[in-house]
């Protein structure tokens, strides 16, 4: 009995241990719940362009973005205003001139005044008037003159002394203008090289008018000179009554 069971057990050791056929080889059955991973490269190509197209589209949308921030940077670098003003130091330049002018003597910056004096002091000679009055319109024509011209000079010793001021004005308005951030800036710095530009033509009409008005007093002085001359030179020639004889007393009476 023993012997047979261990002749056996040798049988089914030595067929294990050979090979079997193809047909007769075991196979292997997957269990039900295992998936097949199955590889589709068209599948795969497009989704490999719809994701290089979404990342197409972002690169284009911060791009997008960025020009917008710049360009929100750009605006208000061009509405910004310019941190400099050079109005107050014109203004007091201009304000000086026109002091100066205000401070003409005697026949002031006036239709009125001229107008009054040229029909009083300036106009013709009256026939009426004493030697003692021609010689006082005289005296205050020359008076006017030589106010003119110290008015004028005045003047322009005033317009020379914002020369300096001016060239300092218009130095820093250049640098204000080279280093503007934005457009306002830049006009903003224009417009003050503009107006000191402007207050420069004031200060030269200042000095043209002065000048001017000196000029006018000193010809006014010389044709109304002119004219009181040729009255005097009629009075002198004109015959007068003669010596009429009179009285004389060498001694004064003692009431004898």
């Amino acid at each position: 009995m023993i012997v047979r069971r261990t002749r056996a057990a040798l049988l089914a050791a030595t067929a294990l241990s050979l090979p079997l056929p193809l047909s007769f080889s075991p196979l292997w059955v997957a269990p039900a719940s295992a998936q097949w991973i199955v590889y589709d490269p068209t599948n795969y190509a497009q989704n490999v362009l719809q994701a290089a197209r979404a990342l197409e589209q972002i690169n284009n949308q911060i791009t997008s973005l960025q020009n917008e921030a710049q360009m929100l940077i750009n605006q208000a670098r061009n509405l910004a205003s310019l941190p400099y003003s050079s109005l107050q130091r014109l203004q007091q330049s201009i304000q000086r001139t026109q002091q100066l002018l205000g401070q003409a003597q005697n026949i002031a910056f006036d239709v009125q005044q001229v107008d009054r004096a040229f029909q009083t002091t300036y106009g013709s000679a009256s026939l009426s008037a004493s030697d003692q009055q021609l010689i006082a319109d005289a005296r205050t024509r020359w008076q006017n003159t030589v106010g003119g011209l110290q008015d004028a000079m005045r003047v322009q010793a005033g317009v020379v002394g914002n020369i300096d001021t001016n060239r300092m004005e218009m130095s820093a308005l250049v640098g204000q203008s080279q280093g503007a951030t934005g457009a306002l800036q830049a006009t903003q710095a224009g417009n003050q090289i503009l107006a000191l530009q402007a207050q420069q033509l004031a200060d030269l009409t200042a000095v043209v008018a002065a000048d001017g008005r000196a000029r006018a007093l000193a010809d006014a002085e010389r044709a109304a000179a002119a004219e009181q001359g040729r009255e005097q030179r009629r009075r002198f020639l004109t015959p007068g009554s003669g010596y009429q004889p009179g009285n004389a007393r060498m001694f004064p009476s003692n009431g004898n």
